[in-house]
């Protein structure tokens, strides 16, 4: 082993060790921006921010770090969404991947003590096997790619999601061939819209759409506000009730694909910018 040099500051190596690799890796995630970043677009004014320069104190240092890792999610890259416990995971159906949409409201509509609402919308991409050796082609990086594109085409507008209206009608659509098994819902606040919404989605994977397998269900009872919906007391606490399909605009914030929980997800779009997604 080769002894360390006498003039060796075991402070400044590791300075500059971390320096080299924490700035590598916001390089590679602002790797859209040239250079060191600038104040000519959010993204490059975020790079600027973040990257690490000889003479940062130490406040500086952790002020930068904790924008990257912590306030723009760097750390949580790639992570996966998961609901449940490993013991929950249910096979796909005819192992096909399953593609997930997630919608939830901006942060600035949320009512005061109200929870954020948010809404997950799943189909199968029948024309393809999650792995290989089975009797359809297994899903390749091009096929992830250009399902992503035509996401982004038709559930993106400019730089942001879409938005549509939840409410308390429940618009469900059975087509188990082209990817959506019974059960299959949407909550909206009109027919018509879940009729866009599904023809969005369809087009997305390249299924057809068919009108006639749609089936409408309203219930009696109103949506509730979700901001005043009252309380309700349970072991001597007091809570806020949860508000029956209340009306709210949500927007289209990522979607991902993923094979039954024996591979990690893959993230086709995130407008969060807090995953690596294949388009951007």
């Amino acid at each position: 082993m080769t002894e360390l040099p006498s003039n060796y500051d075991s402070w400044e190596h590791l300075q500059s060790t971390y320096m080299l690799e924490y700035n590598r890796r916001v390089d590679k995630f602002f790797s859209d921006v040239l250079g060191n970043g600038d104040l000519s677009s959010v993204r490059s004014s975020l790079k600027l921010a973040c990257r690490l320069v000889d003479g940062d104190n130490q406040a500086t240092w952790n002020l930068k770090t904790s924008l990257f890792f912590d306030v723009i999610g760097y750390s949580r890259k790639n992570l996966s969404i998961f609901y449940g416990s490993n013991s929950d995971i249910v096979l796909p159906v005819s192992n096909h991947p399953q593609l997930h949409l997630y919608f939830s409201q901006d942060s600035q509509a949320i009512p005061v003590n109200a929870k954020q609402i948010d809404h997950e919308k799943t189909c199968r991409l029948t024309r393809y096997a999650s792995k290989s050796g089975e009797s359809l082609p297994a899903i390749t990086k091009a096929n992830l790619l250009e399902i992503a594109r035509e996401i982004k085409s038709f559930f993106m507008e400019g730089q942001k999601g879409i938005t549509y209206t939840c409410g308390k009608v429940l618009v469900s659509y059975t087509d188990p061939i082209n990817g959506f098994p019974k059960g299959n819902y949407w909550l909206v606040n009109s027919k018509s819209e879940a009729i866009t919404l599904y023809g969005k989605l369809c087009n997305a994977i390249d299924r057809p759409f068919d009108a006639n397998k749609i089936n409408v269900g309203t219930p009696e009872k109103d949506s509730t506000v979700q901001g005043s919906s009252g309380t309700e007391t349970i072991l001597g606490a007091s809570y806020k009730k949860r508000a029956y399909r209340p009306v709210a605009n949500l927007r289209f914030r990522y979607a991902y694909v993923s094979f039954g929980g024996i591979a990690s997800p893959i993230f086709l779009v995130d407008n969060t910018n807090r995953r690596t997604a294949l388009v951007t």
